[in-house]
């Protein structure tokens, strides 16, 4: 294994110490500015992990076999994600029911709420609401979250394929998919009558299950193998998707999410997926 730390707060001492915990004579190498690794770990050390942590630090890790080369699809959420906002809080915002709808939403990213259920309610409270009120989440508040772009264009450098799976809505995972170039994306659709939302969603419900679903078909259409494959997440409906993934990666996530994933970014931006996979 290597070990991977990183984040803004790190510095020299921070890797001193860290290299003194881990009793090696391998030395730390720069992978980026604020990113290193130290080869040849044998065993995942709590003492180190603690550390980290408590010095705002991300560490992982990461196997000897999961470099860059190695993967072939990368399957990522959208809200919270690859994006900074809850579209549908920010939608609700616009009417004044911000609060009851994130309520819900934060109920069920943490597991506590069905994702398909919690979706319908949030919905139907948006009745009556103007696709021009969309367009100005769309315009106003929609910002990709820190190395978005940096990891996608990795993987476009790497043939990585990759595909944005969301309980959020076309109306703008067809804009981020066009943002940031992604080979696809599957999403709910909001019925919109005469420009005016219907309180309805069309279709059957991007749901946790749906999510695993899409990553298998994409991955059995590109002749991969599981362990070719990477998710990206941050609420409990992404632990599915994850869980079929070859390696499955918590972003700035909900604890039980953080808890089943395979490696855990929680100060870093998503091009912390790069260091974790570059050797």
């Amino acid at each position: 294994m290597r070990l991977v730390v990183q984040g803004s707060a790190i510095t020299h001492s921070h890797l001193v110490h860290i290299h003194q915990l881990c009793d090696t004579s391998v030395q730390f190498v720069q992978i980026a500015q604020q990113a290193y690794y130290l080869a040849n770990q044998t065993n995942v050390l709590p003492v180190v992990q603690t550390f980290c942590a408590s010095q705002q630090i991300d560490c992982s890790y990461v196997q000897d076999t999961q470099t860059l080369k190695k993967f072939g699809l990368c399957v990522m959420d959208m809200d919270s994600t690859l994006i900074s906002i809850e579209c549908i809080d920010e939608i609700a915002d616009m009417v004044g029911l911000k609060p009851q709808v994130a309520a819900i939403t934060e109920r069920a990213m943490l597991g506590e709420l069905d994702f398909a259920q919690s979706l319908r309610e949030r919905v139907a409270l948006l009745k009556g609401l103007k696709e021009s009120d969309l367009m100005r989440v769309l315009n106003e508040r929609l910002t990709l979250n820190p190395g978005a772009v940096e990891w996608i264009n990795t993987c476009k450098k790497n043939n990585i394929t990759t595909l944005l799976v969301s309980g959020g809505f076309t109306f703008f995972a067809d804009r981020v998919k066009a943002m940031l170039g992604l080979d696809y994306a599957v999403s709910n659709s909001l019925e919109i009558i005469d420009g005016i939302v219907t309180g309805n969603i069309l279709g059957s419900i991007v749901d946790a299950q749906t999510k695993a679903d899409e990553l298998v078909k994409l991955r059995d259409q590109l002749e991969l193998s599981s362990a070719q494959t990477i998710a990206i997440g941050d609420g409990a409906n992404d632990l599915k998707m994850m869980a079929t993934a070859g390696i499955g990666i918590a972003y700035h996530a909900k604890p039980i999410v953080q808890a089943q994933a395979t490696y855990a970014l929680n100060y870093v931006g998503l091009d912390g997926v790069v260091n974790l996979l570059t050797t």
